[in-house]
């Protein structure tokens, strides 16, 4: 194969003749390369949101709420309300030795914090400070709540991230300073800025936490906690616990382990394994669809080509007859088709980069997400586009190399 700058030269004019054609040809190309980039670089953005909805959150966790029963039991009738108490966290700690942590969180809605005449509406929330292995913080300030806090029922507080850009819209560290709850005042240790959504008990940028102890104090709620959470210990799967804490909760509270209304429990572990499956699932059908977008603009070009060569019998033939070589048309015509498909490819990377760059602020407004490429991506494209580009080169190279210079001038 010749690597001369006056055979380079040779391709980029033949491009230039057949212009037309060429734009025509790198337009299919680049389309279907630009397709395929765009839907995997959303199909990340998609991923890398739900990932934020489920920010901190561990994937081997499990909550459990209370309702009501939905069938008889016992003597008892349906509708009946199901309560859950710290007797229950600590009876799961015992009998379910699986469980690394069972934590409690209570709960209360729609209040009014202020400082310095600003207000910011949100909801309370009672927790131990082993609730971070439930869901990992994602501290912008400050520290979350500690055993101590727990202990001495100290009346401190970690805002959430809603919270914080209410009260304190000029920025800045806020821990040291006090919030007012209604009547009472709670000093910030930290400002938590997790964007989880999972929690059924409220979004975390509305969220105000409090140590368990002060909330059951305050707000009067005694033994009673909403929801009850639990981590298992690696290796631990979490669908097999299910049926013993059902049967456990079951027995002291008196209502049917099958009554799946009574006691609701979300897996998280079930959710995580759900959406994993579904984007292996949708990369494959996105993989899928590009490339066969790319096969169809490959096929264009090998046809353009092979226009094209029919087109050049001629020159070919003069070519031949001057001492080019069968090797020396192969390798134009091959070259010309890889040219053609980089050219085109490259400019369909880069637009393709643009636009999901613009998706990215768009859906950034509101939760962080990356919808973009990796570079392994990118090069992965770029050899995918060289592959091509001989794939679609190689029928009408072997057409040109069967053309005699004798058959050319007779076609003349």
């Amino acid at each position: 194969m010749r690597w001369d700058i006056d055979f380079y030269r040779e391709i980029a004019d033949s491009l230039v003749r057949n212009k037309r054609r060429s734009l025509l040809t790198g337009f299919g190309i680049f389309w279907g390369l630009f397709m395929l980039l765009f839907l995997v670089g959303g199909g990340q953005g998609v991923k890398s949101i739900l990932e934020k909805v489920f920010d901190g959150f561990a994937s081997n966790s499990m909550l459990i709420y209370a309702d009501r029963t939905s069938k008889p039991f016992k003597g008892f009738q349906e509708g009946r309300d199901i309560t859950l108490n710290l007797t229950d966290v600590e009876r799961l700690k015992t009998m379910v030795p699986e469980f690394e942590v069972v934590t409690p969180v209570v709960s209360q809605w729609g209040i009014t914090a202020m400082y310095n005449a600003r207000v910011a509406n949100g909801h309370l929330t009672g927790l131990k400070a082993d609730y971070v292995k439930v869901q990992a913080p994602n501290m912008k300030y400050g520290r979350y709540i500690n055993e101590e806090d727990v202990h001495y029922e100290r009346k401190v507080c970690v805002i959430g991230k809603k919270i914080y850009q209410q009260l304190f819209p000029e920025g800045g560290n806020p821990c040291g300073k006090f919030i007012q709850v209604g009547n009472i005042y709670y000093q910030i240790v930290g400002v938590d800025f997790c964007v989880s959504n999972v929690n059924i008990n409220g979004n975390s940028q509305d969220n105000i936490v409090l140590p368990i102890t002060v909330m059951q104090r305050l707000y009067q709620l005694g033994n009673e906690v909403e929801e009850i959470s639990m981590v298992g210990k690696p290796g631990v799967k979490m669908a097999d616990t299910e049926a013993r804490v059902r049967a456990i909760i079951a027995r002291d509270k008196i209502f049917d382990p099958a009554d799946k209304q009574a006691l609701l429990i979300f897996n998280c572990e079930q959710i995580f394994g759900i959406v994993d499956t579904l984007f292996r699932g949708l990369q494959f059908f996105i993989w899928l669809i590009g490339i066969g977008t790319l096969l169809a603009g490959s096929v264009g070009v090998s046809n353009i080509m092979m226009v094209t060569v029919r087109e050049r019998t001629t020159e070919i033939g003069i070519r031949r007859a001057i001492g080019a070589t069968p090797k020396d048309i192969l390798s134009q015509i091959i070259l010309e088709c890889i040219a053609l498909t980089i050219t085109a490819g490259s400019f369909g990377i880069v637009f393709s980069v643009l636009i999901l760059n613009v998706a990215e602020k768009i859906a950034s407004k509101d939760i962080p997400a990356s919808f973009q490429i990796s570079f392994g991506t990118a090069v992965m494209a770029a050899l995918l586009l060289v592959l091509l580009g001989v794939l679609a080169g190689l029928a009408p190279a072997l057409r040109a190399m069967r053309i005699k210079p004798v058959d050319a001038m007779r076609d003349e």
